[in-house]
């Protein structure tokens, strides 16, 4: 039995602590909504149909950001097509057949470190592989491909540990039944590992809608609809480094931005929503 002014000590260290993480998770919240609000209530007023649906004029003072909005979508599914496949079967064979050693640890490093190199060295990467090298020039394809192998080491380690906890009664269970090694994870892990990986894929997608320096480098600047994968474009991140660094038009910057935003969030609920949804099928054990 503890004396009494021990146990007083431990539920106050245990109040504390809960009080300061409580203290963190508000924090972050409200620096959260001050961002997004900030952003919105600056950029909602300049949100039309035109400003959604009209090119640029005059070099982005007036008219819309709609090639804009285009190219973002373009140049981001082409990074997720490209980035998921490969994220995600990497992410199952090094957690379910490679096991542990010096090989994938190294893959580990590399991803990780992969994860963190400046956005403009990715670009630099992609200008001189995909533009230069490859001849594919200012395009669609070429910032694609450039965000992809940026969103690639989110995916793969985001996705690898969504399959590694799926609890080992569930393989067990299966292969208990009869089912081959491929059948249990195909069956039985990825539908378990399913909403860890779209929470990878969405980590992935934001980072590749979000980049700017490695798009200009890759993508191009015009402010065109694209017709070919080939086409240069102008992305929404950059048509407000554009706005802004240029000063053409404030007003615009935050219009776009708030697109933008608008556009992350969306996608996030949406997905948010398609996993509840997936779970609750699965019934809500996972």
């Amino acid at each position: 039995m503890l004396p009494e002014k021990k146990k007083d000590r431990r539920y106050l260290y245990n109040n504390m602590g809960i009080a300061m993480l409580w203290m963190c998770g508000i924090i972050t919240l409200l620096i959260l909504l001050v961002v997004i609000g900030y952003i919105l209530v600056n950029g909602i007023g300049a949100i039309n149909w035109e400003f959604l649906t009209e090119s640029p004029k005059k070099m982005g003072r007036e008219g819309g950001i709609y090639p804009t909005i285009v190219g973002t979508i373009a140049v981001t599914l082409v990074a997720v097509i490209v980035a998921t496949p490969l994220g995600v079967g990497a992410a199952i064979y090094m957690a379910e057949y490679a096991g542990e050693n010096r090989i994938t640890k190294i893959v580990r490093f590399g991803a990780d470190s992969l994860a963190g190199i400046p956005s403009i060295i990715f670009g630099l990467f992609g200008y001189l592989f995909f533009v230069y090298t490859l001849k594919m020039g200012f395009s669609i394809l070429a910032g694609g491909l450039t965000l992809a192998l940026m969103a690639l080491p989110i995916i793969l380690r985001v996705s690898e540990e969504a399959v590694r906890v799926v609890p080992e009664s569930y393989k067990h269970g299966s292969m208990a039944l009869g089912a081959s090694k491929w059948q249990t994870i195909r069956k039985v892990v990825l539908p378990a590992a399913f909403p860890g990986m779209i929470t990878g894929v969405i980590l992935g997608m934001g980072r590749a809608v979000g980049e700017t320096a490695a798009v200009m480098l890759t993508a191009g600047t015009v402010a065109k609809v694209p017709t070919t994968l080939f086409d240069p474009v102008r992305t929404m991140t950059l048509h407000v480094y554009v706005l802004a660094m240029e000063n053409l038009s404030m007003k615009n910057a935050y219009g776009t931005s708030a697109v933008l935003v608008l556009m992350i969030l969306a996608i996030t609920i949406i997905s948010n929503m398609i996993t509840r949804r997936y779970i609750s099928k699965l019934g809500g054990k996972i």
